[in-house]
C-alpha cells in the first residue's frame, strides 16, 4: 500500500471516529431529553387524574338537579 494511500485511509478512520463521537454525543443528549420529558408526562398525568377526581366530587356533590347551559332559558324570558 502507498503511503499517500494509507494517508487517506488514516484520514477517513480519523473522519469516522469524529463522527461517531458527535453521534453517541447527541444520542446521549436525545437520551436525556427524552428521560425528562417523560417525567414531565407523568407528572402531568398525574395533575389530570386529581383534577378528573375533583371534577369528579364537585359533579356528585352537585347531584342530578343541576341542567345543562343549553336546558335553561335566558335571562331576558
Amino acid at each position: 500500500m502507498a503511503a499517500h494511500d494509507q494517508d487517506d485511509l488514516m484520514q477517513r478512520i480519523a473522519d469516522l471516529e469524529s463522527q461517531l463521537a458527535f453521534q453517541e454525543d447527541t444520542i446521549e443528549t436525545l437520551n436525556q431529553l427524552v428521560t425528562q420529558q417523560a417525567r414531565e408526562l407523568q407528572t402531568l398525568q398525574r395533575k389530570m387524574q386529581v383534577l378528573g377526581e375533583k371534577f369528579q366530587q364537585i359533579n356528585d356533590r352537585q347531584g342530578d338537579t343541576t341542567s345543562s347551559p343549553a336546558d335553561e332559558i335566558p335571562p331576558h324570558y
